[in-house]
């Protein structure tokens, strides 16, 4: 019969290693877990909507195509004294200075990058590169400062927020959406936004054919029901 000997000594030694190597790998998983896998949260917020203890609403028009339509859209807003807000995307204005210098007269102008990417496929810096490019196509062309944002397809991540905050601005959203680069007929386009109505609503719109028709009804449909047609700026209560 063998008999086994255990050396005490040795098997301590084994297990503090052991233990030591098992508290390392939690801490470890620890640091993981609240550092890479934490959802990220940014200081800089996006937009949505105004205040909503007032009856107003902002409607927005995003502008990188339709330059055929924006004049029709211009005669419209001026015959019902009515100001919006267009987001402006550099290289249109750019292309197309005069129409900018046109909307810059009565309306108020935000940044909706220069050349339109999706910006969370791209880093902090080149986001930074786009809103600052637009900002100087627009000063050039208009002498205007403008602090608002419209992230291009409404896309947004912490990254595309800390850009458009480290650089000035505020990141607008919308509450309603009109979906009208779709072109569906311009009486959907009413009712999607009649529908939806609210104190402080931000309306999303685009230059196209149908919104040029559904624009006066649309109008005249919100005036109706006592709302005060605004910008974005003072819908949401900043000078």
């Amino acid at each position: 019969m063998r008999i086994y000997y255990i050396n005490l000594h040795n098997v301590m030694k084994k297990a503090v290693v052991l233990l030591a190597v098992l508290l390392a790998a939690l801490v470890t998983l620890n640091f993981i877990g609240n550092n890479i896998f934490k959802p990220t949260t940014s200081s800089f917020e996006p937009i949505y909507q105004g205040n909503q203890t007032e009856k107003k609403i902002a409607l927005t028009c995003n502008v990188v195509w339709g330059e055929e339509y924006v004049p029709e859209m211009l005669k419209i807003l001026k015959k019902n004294d009515v100001k919006m807000t267009f987001f402006m995307g550099g290289k249109w204005v750019k292309d197309f200075p005069e129409l900018t210098k046109q909307i810059a007269e009565n309306h108020e102008l935000g940044n909706h990058s220069y050349s339109h990417p999706h910006p969370t496929f791209i880093n902090k810096e080149e986001n930074i590169r786009e809103i600052k490019k637009t900002e100087d196509e627009v000063y050039k062309v208009t002498k205007n400062k403008i602090n608002l944002y419209a992230p291009p397809y409404g896309e947004f991540n912490k990254t595309v927020l800390e850009a458009a905050g480290e650089s000035g601005y505020k990141v607008i959203m919308w509450s309603i959406d009109t979906r009208d680069w779709q072109r569906p007929a311009p009486e959907v386009i009413v009712e999607r936004v009649i529908d939806k109505a609210h104190n402080g609503a931000i309306v999303l719109m685009h230059p196209t054919a149908p919104t040029v028709k559904a624009l006066p009804v649309l109008i005249e449909q919100l005036k109706k029901r006592g709302y005060q047609l605004t910008t974005v700026s003072d819908c949401i209560g900043i000078k």
